[in-house]
């Protein structure tokens, strides 16, 4: 018989029980395990991308065994089981679609509005932007006169820890879903340009923080138009790096091939390696 959700919860709490658990098990703690955390996304998407379909069911039970150990040790604190993740997760997203369940219950499926895409995507932003008023809402009544949080905004929510491509891009969408963007292509590339600008002039005063900070100016410029794009920037440049990787490893091979020391060649026969190793891989293709 194959083993259930329940299994893994009861082998979860085993490790992690004081007498006879595993000791690195019992040891760890909700910021320790962040870092195999990260490791299991990324393990995932890089299996996604390889299209490493036999490996996906594996490295997806890994991912799960993250949530399942983070509800481990917020259930022995005190503070929430799994089953309350499962609730949770189950009202959000009944709520979230009630174009599928319109009065928010399982009860409520199988007559759903027909909308676009569009109207679809315009009223999760919506119900997304009331859940947040609501937990603002709730942390200042938690909160004395003294201690009121900041005035809301529709940034709130955006984790501070995504990696920086991605927090860009969800910065300047969730801007945009209150009309702060730019309707046309064209002043997207125009500001690009600008920036561009910038840092050259920046460069040449020499002003090392003015250079870091045009940079940063630049790469959220570069976000910005691949988002008007319909493009995902942590994706853009994924494969990006995938490509560079493949084709500077031709270029390895190439110059150990004709007997030269890369460190020492001479950047025009490098710039030829280069365009050989990407005709090479497009034929290939």
């Amino acid at each position: 018989m194959a083993y259930q959700m329940d299994d893994l919860l009861r082998l979860m709490a085993q490790l992690r029980d004081p007498q006879h658990g595993c000791p690195w098990d019992q040891k760890q703690d909700l910021a320790s395990i962040v870092p195999h955390t990260l490791d299991e996304v990324y393990e995932v998407i890089d299996t996604i991308e390889r299209q490493d379909h036999d490996h996906l069911c594996d490295e997806l039970g890994d991912l799960l065994f993250q949530v399942v150990f983070y509800a481990q040790i917020c259930a022995e604190q005190g503070q929430f089981r799994f089953n309350d993740i499962i609730d949770g997760l189950v009202s959000k997203l009944l709520r979230r679609h009630p174009h599928v369940y319109p009065d928010g219950t399982f009860g409520s499926f199988g007559s759903p509005d027909k909308l676009t895409e569009a109207q679809i995507k315009q009223n999760w932003e919506r119900i997304k932007a009331e859940e947040r008023a609501a937990k603002r809402a709730e942390l200042d009544a938690e909160s004395d006169d003294e201690s009121k949080t900041d005035a809301a905004s529709v940034l709130d929510d955006i984790s501070a820890g995504l990696p920086a491509l991605m927090r860009a891009h969800k910065l300047q969408k969730r801007a945009a879903s209150v009309g702060f963007d730019w309707r046309e292509l064209a002043p997207v590339f125009e500001n690009l340009q600008s920036e561009i600008v910038e840092v050259q002039e920046a460069i040449q005063q020499q002003d090392e923080q003015a250079i870091a900070d045009e940079l940063g100016d630049l790469l959220f410029s570069c976000v910005n138009l691949i988002r008007h794009l319909k493009q995902d920037s942590e994706q853009v440049l994924r494969q990006a790096n995938g490509k560079f990787e493949q084709r500077f490893r031709r270029v390895e091979l190439l110059a150990a091939a004709q007997g030269l020391d890369m460190s020492s060649t001479d950047e025009a026969v490098l710039d030829q390696l280069w365009q050989q190793a990407k005709q090479q891989l497009a034929e290939e293709t």
